[in-house]
């Protein structure tokens, strides 16, 4: 496993080649999903070259799968390998559809857990380090792989589940955690009930904050946010999916901007409409083959990310870290099924959190979504993060800002503080009107 910061991108190519066609010449007839599917689109193995693959290798989706393990439940039919040969079963979130189970291998395991690794070795990550997950863990798989990768690097690994936030934040204090590893918004709350019980965490032994599951660790006002709550720390993105494992890490150099594994990966962003690839430095959806999942691959699949990469040339590296892996700029800009359109204006929910988050008296929102003949209108719910504040001027300045920036008159109301839902794992502050 590499980083990506020996070699050039052609020595990475040839790597990943070599991976494809090894992983391509298994599935058929082994894997009844893309045997099935490969024969369905006209698909002659072997495939020529990287272009014939991005031409001939139909795209996969997650309605795809959805549908498939339907039709064959529990798990479906993209499993190249008989049932026992599978040792962990995981499951999707669920918060943009049907929720998905997903097998692995303790090859595919070991593939994930060596990604992870990645993700703590770029964030300074080390033996001495004692890193706390503050999460009861079920069937997502996100922490189960941290935790893991954590412990095989000799880090002492710190379970929270079951305790209160306040406990959460006393164990942190009592074993000396130098990591945190948490959703962006659970790290907020983390810290503000921290302030109400009377901690101050400026004496607070954590250095380094891993934060997934939502955009927000790559929103700058988000940032500044967790960075001003836990000021010992710095905060470091990362993303992944239970589909596809971990997929990317925050540059060491360039704070907000995401290198994705591509020793693990062969990346493509394209325009949802068109399908085709865009143009260096253009926005578009980010497509990923897993070369290392063998067990559960996955060929192309469309993860629904918006993303930007940073246009890179075949000399210097092009990145300030001197690493030569894809470099996404703004890390995840948003979810191409979470767009909404607005009165005609494009709104990404990452969008709306960089204006709300950029005011430090708000502890909570929650945006309610309201669609009648065909259009839609938000309304914004925030709450003070301290019992009793007047959030007046806060609201005007919203107002104002969500008219500057997207055009848009979006009524804004305070609430008394303690209204809101909290979460642990990821929020869901956007709603249908009336819930």
């Amino acid at each position: 496993m590499g980083s990506g910061v020996s070699g050039g991108l052609e020595e990475l190519r040839s790597r990943q080649w070599e991976q494809l066609t090894g992983l391509l010449s298994g599935l058929v007839p082994a894997n009844r999903f893309y045997t099935a599917k490969f024969e369905e689109a006209g698909v002659r193995l072997p495939v020529a070259s990287p272009a014939d693959f991005s031409e001939t290798i139909p795209f996969t989706s997650k309605q795809e799968l959805v549908e498939d393990q339907r039709r064959a439940p529990p798990y479906g039919g993209n499993l190249t390998f008989p049932i026992q040969h599978y040792t962990r079963c995981h499951q999707t979130s669920g918060t943009t559809g049907s929720p998905l189970r997903w097998l692995d291998t303790p090859e595919s395991w070991r593939w994930m857990l060596c990604n992870w690794m990645e993700v703590f070795r770029a964030a300074g990550v080390g033996a001495a380090d004692r890193v706390f997950f503050p999460f009861s863990f079920g069937p997502f798989i996100g922490f189960w792989l941290a935790f893991e990768a954590a412990a095989e690097m000799g880090c002492l690994c710190l379970p929270g589940g079951g305790l209160s936030t306040g406990a959460r934040i006393r164990s942190i204090l009592d074993h000396g955690a130098t990591v945190l590893c948490a959703t962006p918004t659970y790290a907020i709350r983390l810290a503000e009930v921290a302030v109400a019980e009377g901690i101050d965490l400026r004496d607070c032994p954590v250095r380094t904050i891993i934060v997934a599951g939502e955009p927000g660790g790559s929103v700058p006002s988000t940032r500044s946010r967790l960075e001003a709550l836990w000021p010992t720390a710095r905060v470091f993105d990362h993303h992944g999916m239970t589909e596809v494992g971990p997929v990317t890490y925050e540059c060491p150099a360039k704070p907000g901007t995401l290198h994705v594994i591509e020793s693990a990966f062969i990346t493509e962003i394209i325009d949802p409409e068109t399908l085709r690839a865009v143009p260096e430095g253009q926005a578009g959806e980010l497509v990923l083959t897993t070369l290392g999942r063998i067990g559960s691959p996955l060929i192309r699949y469309r993860t629904g990310d918006f993303v930007r990469a940073v246009p890179r040339g075949t000399g210097a590296p092009a990145c300030a870290c001197g690493r030569i892996e894809l470099a996404l700029e703004g890390g995840i800009l948003g979810r191409v099924d979470n767009m909404i359109i607005v009165r005609g204006v494009n709104v990404f929910p990452s969008a709306i959190e960089e204006v709300i988050r950029s005011h430090p008296e708000i502890g909570e929102y929650q945006v309610q979504v309201q669609t009648s003949n065909a259009l839609t209108e938000l309304k914004i719910l925030v709450e003070p993060v301290v019992e009793g504040e007047d959030l007046t001027r806060v609201i005007q300045s919203l107002q104002k800002r969500f008219l500057n920036s997207f055009s848009l008159r979006v009524p804004v109301t305070g609430v008394l503080h303690g209204t809101l839902p909290r979460f642990e794992l990821k929020a869901r502050r956007w709603v249908p009107m009336g819930t």
